[in-house]
């Protein structure tokens, strides 16, 4: 490979890119019948098991809107795909409303899509008749009895025999109500034999709101799950291009060699929304950004860009080295590379605090200590009410030495991983421009998702995490060790900005956030190319 020219190499990057694609085209898994049964392949590299029989789903907190817009979507889409069969599962609601089953079919019916045509109606009709309604408080063994009773007379309908039935309960709640719920989940609703069924907690976040208070939560939850019930979902790690992150380092032979501090000189890890609190200031005043998308979303894209390559796809591997890169090689934040906003009319929400010191904007630089990393700063950048709305991890390659034709001027090769909205993956190039002179100018090699994979069904987040729970793989979720050393990255921080140690600096909405954290980039080296607009391909 050393003695390939550049331009070789990317033909060779370029066509084995194109080459994964069209196997990709070519597979029959991107149809919903073949998908199922392509997806089981991988059971034996991943160690889970196909399992058939009795399964019971219970959203508690059924009525929210967490449940409304998120969790009973993704359930329709498995069933429409085939991935929940309806002579196996039920659909069980719980929440403090006084709903009929009838009323909360309703209340979601809205938000499961427009049925386009008479089958689709019928698919439509077949999943709202798969779920029932169970009111209760949280902390009722009333109310948590009735749900038992419910399930278990479902699971005697499906000559299900006690204790080999599967129970799936996902928590759509505040954190703060998990210890009651999850006491009486453990009291009045696990399976009570160990006769191949089981009983699996999904729980959102956030985990906590520092290191104690994670510490604490995760210690109530242990108390009465073991890790392998335990489903701590992080939503970003179902993303499709966030999943695709292993095999396009450790299944292309290209990256191997540019994957290190040798060629690599930064890292950008990205979320922008284009809008701001909009009615939930109360809540996020209460943990800003950092909080909200930094230490937990940012904090993982990171693990999978940087660990080193897991012994096999056992889930247990993958998590191990994700919690090496953390645990053993990120040093403390330099506070003096760290860049806090709000955006100017952040404070006018009767909800939050005129002192207010919560940042909606944030750029963290981390460095990670350790052979293939050192020096390379990995810059998590994360606010709201900007210019844009996206997410993204762009990898910015250093300089070309000996540099004969001026390349710098036009910019530095990076390759952009784009996670959000029009999903992506290009590789931006200095090209010569068309016409009798040699001139260069930059452009990228574009592999877009929407127009090369034209007839897939690209899956949400939700969906594959839902899924990855009932198949027992828990590859997508934060373990419990992962949970602590993010906190402990974060917490001297976090403590800082509370006790006004950091201030935040206002910038204005639909800007691209304070200049500040332009000015930090390129302290830590980051060089931006003025006048390149990647454009997303359309069909």
């Amino acid at each position: 490979m050393q003695f390939l020219s550049t331009k070789d190499k990317i033909i060779i990057l370029w066509s084995a890119m194109s080459t994964v694609s069209d196997a990709f085209l070519r597979n029959d898994s991107f149809r919903s019948n073949s998908l199922r049964s392509e997806s089981f392949s991988e059971e034996k590299d991943t160690g889970t098991v196909q399992e058939v029989g009795c399964l019971s789903i219970i959203v508690l907190g059924a009525s929210g809107d967490l449940a409304k817009k998120k969790t009973f979507p993704a359930l329709f889409h498995l069933f429409k795909q085939g991935f929940l069969q309806e002579n196996d599962v039920h659909i069980f609601g719980y929440a403090r409303s006084k709903l009929s089953d009838e009323d909360l079919r309703e209340r979601i019916r809205g938000y499961l899509g427009q049925a386009a045509s008479t089958k689709q109606t019928e698919v439509l009709s077949r999943f709202l008749q798969l779920i029932q309604y169970v009111s209760g408080s949280y902390d009722s063994e009333d109310g948590f009895q009735l749900l038992n009773k419910q399930i278990s007379e479902h699971e005697l309908s499906k000559q299900s025999e006690p204790g080999t039935s599967r129970r799936l309960f996902y928590l759509a709640l505040p954190p703060s109500v998990y210890p009651p719920v999850c006491k009486m989940i453990r009291r009045y609703c696990m399976n009570q034999s160990n006769l191949g069924g089981w009983t699996r907690i999904v729980v959102e976040k956030p985990f906590g709101k520092d290191l104690k208070t994670a510490e604490d939560l995760s210690s109530q939850l242990g108390e009465l799950f073991d890790e392998k019930e335990l489903y701590r979902i992080d939503h970003y790690l179902g993303k499709e291009l966030v999943q695709n992150l292993l095999v396009l380092r450790f299944a292309n032979r290209l990256f191997l060699p540019l994957w290190n501090r040798d060629n690599i000189d930064s890292i950008q890890i990205v979320f922008r929304e284009d809008f701001g609190t909009e009615g939930r200031g109360g809540y996020f005043d209460e943990y800003g950004i950092i909080r909200d998308i930094i230490q937990n979303h940012l904090l993982q894209v990171l693990c999978l860009v940087a660990m080193e390559k897991p012994v096999s796809l056992y889930p247990e591997h993958i998590r191990d080295e994700k919690v090496k890169v953390v645990l053993q090689s990120v040093i403390p934040i330099k506070f003096e590379e760290v860049v806090l906003g709000q955006y100017e009319g952040y404070k006018d929400d009767a909800t939050v605090s005129d002192n207010s010191n919560t940042p909606t904007f944030a750029t963290i630089v981390l460095h990670i200590y350790n052979e293939r990393w050192e020096g390379v700063p990995f810059i998590l950048k994360a606010g709201k009410a900007l210019n844009s709305r996206k997410a993204e991890i762009r990898i910015q390659f250093k300089d070309v030495p000996g540099d004969i034709f001026e390349s710098k001027r036009q910019g530095r090769n990076e390759f952009v991983i784009r996670l959000q909205p029009s999903e992506a993956m290009y590789m931006k190039l200095t090209v010569k421009k068309p016409g009798l002179e040699m001139s260069t100018i930059q452009s990228e090699l574009d592999l877009s998702y929407g127009l090369r994979y034209q007839d897939a069904n690209i899956p949400e987040a939700y969906e594959r995490l839902i899924l990855d729970t009932i198949r027992g793989d828990q590859q997508h979720f934060v373990r419990r060790d992962e949970l602590r050393v993010a906190w402990e990255i974060f917490t001297p921080l976090l403590n800082s900005i509370e006790e006004g140690k950091l201030k935040t600096i206002m910038y204005k909405p639909g800007s691209r956030g304070p200049a500040e954290a332009d000015e930090l980039l390129a302290k830590v080296g980051y060089v931006q190319t003025h006048g390149y607009i990647w454009i997303p391909a359309t069909l």
